[in-house]
């Protein structure tokens, strides 16, 4: 009975094998067919617009398993069948050998690497300059020949660099006035903007653009098309095509139809923890619709949603007038709390205004019902009274916080603690929290603007007990040949940190979560030897 179990076993394994093994036998042969008839595409080719779509795919096929030499070598067998493939053999001579630097340094094969990387960099480099010199500017291989030339010199940041993206963005200023095929010209500015060259890309899609409007493209198609950009997370190029959009439907007799687009436009770009943003080109929307909107244009929701983004864009003395505008219109708004609350908080810590700052805080902290925002108002209460030594009136706000806190706002409570303990013990404030105050109040303070730091957040907006990561820019200061070693001084609403405390001055960045809702700031001072050289501020809202 054993035997015949065990059998069974050995026959269904072997049925098993059989069948994986003619699957893999028919993949192959399945790709040695594909293959056979790309080559015979290609072999065949009546013109160079026949040749893209087949080389693309054998790209495909041999690069998917990393087989950059084995590409080379067939290229270099099908120029034997048939020489006027040389600019396409040269090009994806050039392009194998380009991704084979970058796969043997993911992968760190550095025996290969040093021992073979002088020539696949020859390579590159001269079968690049056959490919530009056999092929007319008004050829698209001969942008593309351009483009991976500047890409594997930006990469090598060598001497070229900066004459090869000259002679990239000239041919294709030169393409464009004599083609209709226009998608090189977007490749290419796909590709500078990769690479952070946004002055370039825009350069290129602005031509990009123009050819598309000079194609007589309807409204409707240029509105979908540069939704489908902004949705692929192309935010340059949507933004080219919904200025041209714009300019399209604006006219003086329009104005009621263009008002609810650009609204749509505007709340699209504005920023938004998920998802696309780019608040710069939303408040360019927000301008243009307080420019061409009727008086009322802008309700609750709308100015609440500029003010958050022009918050966020960390310009601050903005977001404090639209806040502002906000609180006018909508006293008993469902944002008034918060909006009065980071007029404060800018007052204070950004203009060095305090006593306006300590209005708004005390507006909230006498509102009957106690909010996140009022809260955190009587602790700045109390904080700045207990800054400027005032430990009586410090400790009346703290006290007040406490007892009117119940058993609500843990954060802001144990913080209100913590100052209480310093104050009873006659003991200074939290190193940290004073260095910043200092930085940030004293009128003879250097003047380090804390909305141009770069501090950042990972979620602007979590919810209770989500981790959200806060970054410090990082800086790259030197004294002769040594890096100087900075501190962080971390101080504020940090919220459940994670970092150990004897290496919070060391992290440009830290993990954190919070346990209530509420707007919460977050405060860091960058220290070298010689003194601050920046500081941060940013608000997190945790629903």
């Amino acid at each position: 009975m054993k035997k015949t179990k065990n059998q069974k076993i050995l026959n269904f394994a072997l049925v098993f094998c059989i069948l994986i093994f003619g699957f893999w036998i028919s993949c192959f042969a399945q790709e040695g067919n594909k293959l056979a008839g790309l080559t015979k595409q290609v072999i065949e080719a009546k013109n160079n617009s026949d040749l893209y779509a087949p080389f693309s795919e054998l790209k495909d096929i041999y690069f998917k398993e990393n087989k950059y030499s084995e590409f080379s070598e067939f290229l270099t067998s099908l120029l034997a069948k048939n020489k006027a493939l040389e600019p396409f053999i040269n090009y994806y001579i050039a392009l194998s050998r380009y991704q084979q630097l970058k796969y043997l340094e993911e992968k760190q094969n550095w025996d290969e690497y040093f021992s073979q990387g002088n020539n696949y960099r020859d390579q590159v480099a001269a079968n690049l300059e056959k490919t530009i010199s056999l092929t007319a500017k008004n050829d698209p291989l001969h942008i593309y020949g351009q483009l991976l030339l500047w890409q594997f010199h930006r990469d090598q940041q060598d001497a070229f660099e900066e004459e090869a993206l000259l002679n990239l963005m000239n041919y294709v200023a030169e393409y464009a006035n004599d083609t209709s095929d226009i998608q090189p010209i977007k490749l290419t500015a796909d590709k500078l903007a990769s690479y952070g060259e946004k002055g370039k890309s825009k350069e290129l899609y602005k031509i990009f653009v123009d050819k598309m409007l000079a194609s007589n493209i309807t409204e409707e198609e240029l509105s979908k098309a540069a939704l489908e950009f902004y949705k692929q997370a192309n935010l340059d190029l949507s933004e080219v095509l919904y200025d041209a959009y714009i300019a399209r439907i604006t006219k003086p007799d329009n104005k009621e139809k263009v008002i609810p687009i650009l609204i749509d436009i505007a709340k699209a770009f504005s920023y938004k923890d998920n998802g696309p943003s780019d608040m710069s080109y939303a408040e360019q929307i927000f301008q243009k619709i307080e420019e061409l909107g009727p008086d009322g244009v802008f309700n609750e929701a709308l100015m609440y949603l500029r003010a958050y983004n022009l918050e966020k864009a960390k310009e601050y003395r903005r977001a404090r007038d639209i806040y502002l505008g906000l609180i006018k219109i909508a006293p008993e708004g469902a944002h008034v709390d918060e909006a009065e609350y980071k007029v404060g908080i800018i007052y204070v810590y950004v203009l060095k205004d305090i006593k306006t700052g300590k209005g708004y805080f005390e507006k909230l902290a006498q509102k009957e019902t106690l909010s996140p925002q009022g809260a955190s108002a009587l602790y700045q209460l109390g904080l700045l009274a207990h800054w400027e030594n005032d430990f009586v009136k410090a400790k009346e706000y703290y006290n007040q916080l406490l007892e009117r806190a119940k058993e609500g706002f843990s954060d802001t409570v144990a913080l209100a603690k913590t100052r209480l303990k310093e104050i009873d013990a006659a003991s200074p404030i939290d190193y940290n929290l004073q260095a910043f105050l200092g930085a940030s109040l004293k009128e003879d303070s250097m003047n380090i603007d804390a909305a141009k730091s770069n501090l950042s957040v990972s979620l602007y907006a979590p919810k209770k007990d989500q981790e959200v990561k806060i970054l410090s820019g990082s800086y790259e200061l030197e004294n002769g040949c040594m890096q100087v070693e900075l501190q962080y001084l971390w101080s504020g609403e940090l919220g459940k940190i994670t970092v150990p405390s004897e290496q919070l001055s060391l992290s440009p960045a830290l993990n954190t979560s919070y346990a209530d809702a509420g707007t919460k700031v977050i405060n860091v001072l960058i220290i070298s030897p010689t003194g601050a050289v920046d500081r941060g501020l940013v608000m997190v809202d945790v629903y």
